[in-house]
């Protein structure tokens, strides 16, 4: 198979990108990203440049006419490429729009266009808002409450639509907060945020009381988890699906703990008032389940493995 990642270059694409590069089910890898987040550094070691079986398209998802350029020839599409971090996205709602639901429209339509067989994809678990319940299903309303989680569960809709008109095969995943090294890592994320604080002895700042629930899921466990849905079609016959661990549910002030005992380090952990404390969601992962994907890191093995990291750069 023939498979275009867009936003290749990011957090989960530099993690799952030399997975799809190793697997014998596929002959060519094209990785489309604008750079605007990322660097082409974060390809390193995935075999660019050795042979014709991974190449790198510079382009625009908000330009139509880049996303059909970078998709002849493909028979599979995952569409990472996306505005993230959910609370900034408050100060850039028409940009979010422009990014996250608009240039998905451009991605779907072209995939329609060309014939691909399937697409893959990232929605995001942070579309079910402050739920009033634990153990969320897909089958629970969304209760987005930021322009991130309204885009993209309103696009998850365009792909309901694209798969109705063209009969491509798609599915939506509902990811965790992800975490863990990869080589685009990102720190703006929670766990990610608080190894690097503690490595440099400065106190865990959690906003609120810190009763929020999140799900998290490593970095390289969201990327199989991509992957997986990306090359076996068959197996993932539901249109979403909440994507991580049942037991990988914590609070923040959990991860706060998690995060210094893991460590071992005398850490300070503070809490700040929040007038706006954000989503809180406890989810259900029954349906994954049924495809065989499982996750293999735990927290503290992800917290360990970045605090190695750190170490040795």
């Amino acid at each position: 198979m023939h498979v275009l990642v867009t936003g290749g270059c990011g957090y989960i694409g530099s993690a799952l990108v030399p997975m799809l590069c190793g697997d014998e089910r596929v002959s060519r890898v094209t990785v489309m990203d604008d750079l605007s987040m990322s660097t082409p550094r974060n390809l390193m070691g995935s075999g660019l440049g050795s042979d014709d079986s991974l190449r790198f398209r510079r382009g625009d998802i908000t330009e139509y006419g880049d996303v059909e350029s970078a998709m002849r020839g493909v028979d599979v599409v995952v569409h990472l490429a996306a505005i993230t971090g959910a609370s900034s996205t408050h100060d850039r709602r028409d940009e979010t729009f422009r990014v996250n639901f608009d240039a998905t429209e451009n991605v779907f339509r072209a995939a329609g266009k060309l014939d691909v067989s399937n697409v893959v994809f990232a929605s995001s678990c942070n579309i079910y808002g402050r739920a009033a319940v634990e153990n969320i299903d897909e089958t629970v309303e969304p209760d987005p409450l930021n322009p991130y989680a309204e885009t993209k569960y309103e696009a998850e809709s365009l792909l309901r639509e694209g798969i109705e008109e063209h009969g491509f095969d798609g599915v939506s995943l509902r990811m965790s907060t992800n975490y863990g090294y990869s080589p685009g890592v990102r720190f703006n994320l929670v766990v990610n945020h608080f190894v690097f604080r503690a490595l440099t002895d400065r106190p865990l700042t959690v906003y609120g009381d810190g009763s929020n629930w999140r799900p998290f899921i490593h970095v390289r466990d969201a990327a199989s988890a991509y992957a997986d849905a990306a090359l076996d079609p068959g197996a993932w016959d539901h249109l979403v699906y909440n994507v991580g661990d049942a037991d990988a549910n914590y609070r923040i002030e959990e991860i706060a703990e998690a995060v210094k005992a893991e460590l071992d380090r005398d850490l300070d952990i503070t809490y700040l008032e929040d007038e706006h404390p954000g989503p809180s969601y406890h989810v259900n992962f029954d349906r994954i389940a049924g495809t065989g994907f499982e996750t293999e890191y735990t927290l503290g093995e992800g917290i360990r493995d970045l605090a190695e990291r750190f170490d040795a750069e």
